[in-house]
């Protein structure tokens, strides 16, 4: 007996040979736009028919109706925007109704799409409609706010190739691929389970359970397009994978890849999720407590209630082709050796919590054992390596704070002493010194400045990744470019903000070159604290007022900083005081 399709017809914009090479002949006369990574993850899922029934990104009038009632205009069930979102300068010379082709970041042509309609959309509706608000402390929404005024692309698109993978290549699947060795396989019922994060004893336990009791197999179908902040590079969460494919019975359980931008709107984005795997053949798909929701920052509540994404799937259920799954929120209960529901644990206080992100991070950095209730040997192998003790971590020193804060004295006093510890290469970026060799076409004006700062924080993730040290010493005034900063170099490494929280008269008394002068006589326009603003960080490692301190006493601050968290080795520490 065949095993069932779930799911239904799939859409198929890839287009014949033929047609590929009479687009690819055009493509010279038209105008196009190179893909990010996010519009990449998209234009693939549109392309192999896993956004089924999308035939491209949406016009005006489904967008609309997507951010109104989660529906298509013709009242299909579709929770999330999916739309080609283009700065205003990329936009100009696409003209509506035209073709507009797609490139990725090589140059190769992976679609046309006809660009039936361009608007400039209102932003704040589409977070407040998707996300549930319009705080950019909300990842997904800071993502969507913070971009420039953009112009949105509405209109079919025709595919000429998918775009390449030449990694892990045997573990991308698309959705048609999944039906057919689905039923080559024989599997009738299969629960797909989505992650962004490597899988524990706990998601094992809880999967292997769930397949049991549904008698389906397993479709591991982790998220390695876009994820959540802070999630474990996709490199190493793929070989964690792959180790515990080992703790499943024989044949039960496979790995394929989804190549999903995350949004991170949490009740609707569980939901598309939901239709996502639904296209992919399956027959039931898991929703956890906190399903698609962002990290919490801090002391921040939840943006979404625990256990409202299922509630919201729940209430769809009878136009999905796929079910839901609701697990509760779990805890390890020693004196039982396993992990329990929340309700089913009568003594709450002898139960553990599973370690989060954050708390195994540190504990592998400070080369602590790892407890086995919670993770197996393989995984932690494979998370080791990228997680290595601070003592073999690469770093960078993000100096931040206005024009005459001491920024580049500290800067050049942490140089010198971090050389001569001699534990790690060191590279010094003062912002005078990038001007001069990495940025030296650049003007002053608020683009120019924020993308030298770009650079800077480019060459320090290139340095840090590699296991060296990097001083950067630039103003940085802007919070959004700092936290884009940290985000990428602290995938390989770590990024220490210290903030010169000098009060502005000083900065002020201490120019010799007479700018803030100047810049108070209209004479420099964009001059950081006098006519440009200067956003104070909003997590810096370590806050110094250099009117406080003298040079040798702030460094010697750092420094003892860099010891108490393991990045320079005390004894060795004491040999520069």
């Amino acid at each position: 007996m065949s095993a069932p399709v779930h799911g239904g017809r799939l859409r198929n914009l890839l287009v014949t040979e033929a047609r590929a090479e009479a687009l690819r002949s055009q493509a010279f006369d038209l105008p196009s736009v190179t893909l990010s990574r996010r519009q990449l993850c998209d234009l693939e899922l549109l392309l192999n028919g896993a956004f089924s029934p999308l035939e491209g990104f949406l016009c005006r009038a489904d967008y609309e109706q997507v951010l109104a009632t989660g529906r298509l205009a013709d009242g299909t069930l579709w929770p999330i925007p999916v739309t080609l979102v283009l700065a205003q300068a990329d936009a100009e010379g696409i003209e509506q109704g035209k073709p507009l082709v797609l490139r990725d970041e090589e140059g190769f042509m992976l679609a046309v799409v006809k660009a039936a309609e361009l608007w400039q959309p209102d932003q704040a509706l589409e977070a407040e409609a998707v996300y549930g608000t319009t705080s950019t402390e909300h990842p997904g929404v800071r993502t969507l706010l913070q971009e420039e005024p953009a112009v949105y692309v509405g209109g079919q698109v025709e595919g000429v190739q998918l775009p390449t993978h030449f990694d892990f290549q045997a573990l991308w699947h698309t959705p048609r691929e999944l039906r057919r060795q689905f039923a080559q396989s024989g599997w009738r019922e299969v629960i797909a389970f989505q992650t962004s994060r490597p899988i524990h004893r706990l998601q094992r336990d809880l999967t292997l359970e769930m397949a049991k009791s549904e008698q389906a197999n397993l479709l591991l179908h982790p998220a390695v397009g876009v994820t959540k902040p802070g999630d474990l590079e996709y490199y190493a969460r793929v070989h964690c994978y792959q180790s515990v494919l080992a703790y499943f019975p024989l044949n039960i359980a496979m790995l394929s890849l989804l190549p999903l931008a995350m949004r991170m709107a949490g009740p609707r984005e569980a939901l598309w999720h939901g239709i996502i795997h639904q296209n992919y053949g399956c027959s039931a798909f898991i929703v956890g407590p906190d399903d698609s929701s962002p990290p919490a920052a801090g002391d921040q509540s939840r943006f979404y209630e625990r256990y409202a994404a299922q509630e919201y799937v729940a209430g769809f259920a009878d136009e999905l082709d796929i079910r839901l799954i609701s697990v509760e929120e779990r805890r390890y209960v020693p004196a039982r050796g396993c992990y329990l529901p929340v309700g089913q644990i009568e003594q709450e206080a002898e139960a553990l919590a599973p370690l989060s992100d954050g708390d195994l991070k540190r504990t592998l950095a400070r080369g602590e054992g790892v407890p086995e209730w919670f993770s197996f040997p393989e995984v932690l192998r494979h998370l080791e390596r990228v997680h290595p003790p601070h003592s073999k971590l690469g770093f960078t020193l993000f100096f931040t704070g206005l024009s005459g804060s001491g920024k580049s004295t500290l800067a050049r006093i942490l140089h010198a002493r971090l050389i001569e510890n001699g534990q790690r290469p060191v590279t010094l970026l003062d912002g005078d010194i990038v001007r001069r060799n990495l940025s030296r076409e650049l003007g002053f004006s608020r683009e120019h400045r924020d993308l030298n700062i770009r650079r800077i924080g480019f060459v320090a993730n290139e340095i840090s990744k590699n296991g060296g040290v990097a001083i950067c010493a630039p103003i940085a005034p802007y919070q959004a470019t700092r936290r884009a900063i940290r985000q990428l170099i602290a995938q390989y490494g770590a990024f220490i903000e210290i903030y010169l929280a000098t009060p502005l008269a000083v900065c002020e008394s201490r120019d010799r070159k007479g700018l803030y002068a100047k810049a108070r006589e209209g004479l420099i326009p964009h001059f950081t604290g006098i006519s440009d603003p200067y956003q104070e960080p909003e997590q810096a490692e370590l806050t110094i007022d250099t009117s406080e301190l003298a040079p040798m006493e702030a460094a010697q601050r750092i420094l003892l900083y860099l010891v108490r968290e393991g990045f320079i080795d005390a004894d060795a520490a004491s040999a520069i005081q």
